[in-house]
């Protein structure tokens, strides 16, 4: 029988755009049971019903009750291959994932560019209320040090390894690279004696720093914008219902910290629309940009 995650790919890769990925490696974030999980939740399941909206005129998976974090590896042709890879993570409030619009679909986009995209299959629901981006934070921060314990072996750069998130996975991206080299679990084994500070983060309409109704910055505790933060490029859109000011404020606090952002804001767009063309939106074109930006950085070389 095919697991849970399986069954969800082989839907997600039927339904993909026009870009493809190949058929992924799929491996285990946590050894065992997860730091602080307790409870036993229903059989993980794509929770997408018939009156959902459509994206772009499509259905979305909206996978629920993750219990079992895991990575799936989508490789580029070998002969595209620039040795950069990106930790993708899905949004969907922290309560679903939106697997595909916002995590299989991105895989296939980055292996067109040559980029090995990894989508972090983190927990949903949200574990702790009072700080739900926590399960996911120490999914993504152990799946970074796993990545880069893998480099070697996946012929990648451990120095060129990005995270990417949409909305409350722009979240889960936007912590584990400012958090830095502060990791929300203790150790468990060698890999997590590898670093888990991403490279450079693309956050795409993320949440998160600004509540709405509010417009003044507000960062989770225990984290400081210094200039060692990862480069950061945004994406957003001023109607938005997640404010823009999560996006404006954050990448000024960081330029005055002395780090590096690149911001594209829209003026339409609202949220949620992955990376999915829409021909009367231009925000849906920030696919380009980012390649762009990963270019200007030196990213999408050839492998050094």
């Amino acid at each position: 029988m095919k697991s849970p995650l399986s069954l969800v790919l082989l839907v997600a890769l039927a339904c993909a755009p026009r870009l493809s990925a190949a058929e992924p490696l799929v491996l285990n974030v946590w050894p065992g049971t997860p730091p602080g999980d307790t409870k036993s939740l229903a059989p993980e399941a794509d929770q997408t019903k018939d009156t959902d909206k459509l994206i772009a005129g499509r259905r979305i998976i909206k996978l629920g009750n993750v219990s079992t974090p895991q990575l799936a590896v989508y490789r580029p042709a070998k002969e595209k291959d620039t040795g950069t890879a990106v930790i993708i993570c899905p949004g969907g409030g922290f309560n679903i994932l939106a697997y595909d619009l916002e995590g299989t679909e991105v895989a296939a986009w980055l292996n067109s560019i040559g980029v090995t995209g990894i989508v972090l299959k983190n927990r949903v629901p949200a574990r702790d209320p009072q700080q739900r981006w926590l399960a996911p934070v120490q999914d993504a921060q152990r799946a970074m040090s796993l990545v880069r314990s893998r480099a070697r072996e996946w012929g990648l750069d451990p120095q060129r390894i990005g995270i990417l998130g949409f909305s409350a996975g722009g979240i889960t991206a936007a912590y584990t690279a400012l958090f830095g080299a502060q990791r929300h679990y203790a150790a468990l084994d060698a890999a997590d004696t590898i670093p888990c500070r991403p490279d450079f983060s693309l956050l795409i309409y993320s949440g998160g720093f600004v509540e709405r109704g509010q417009t003044s910055l507000t960062l989770p505790p225990g984290l400081t914008l210094t200039k060692d933060a990862p480069p950061l490029f945004f994406v957003h859109a001023f109607d938005d219902g997640v404010p823009v000011q999560n996006a404006l404020l954050l990448a000024a606090e960081v330029k005055k910290a002395g780090g590096s952002a690149a911001v594209h804001i829209y003026d339409t767009g609202g949220h949620g629309y992955g990376l999915r063309y829409v021909t009367d939106q231009p925000v849906t074109t920030w696919p380009k940009r980012a390649e762009e930006w990963l270019a200007r950085r030196g990213l999408l070389g050839s492998k050094r």
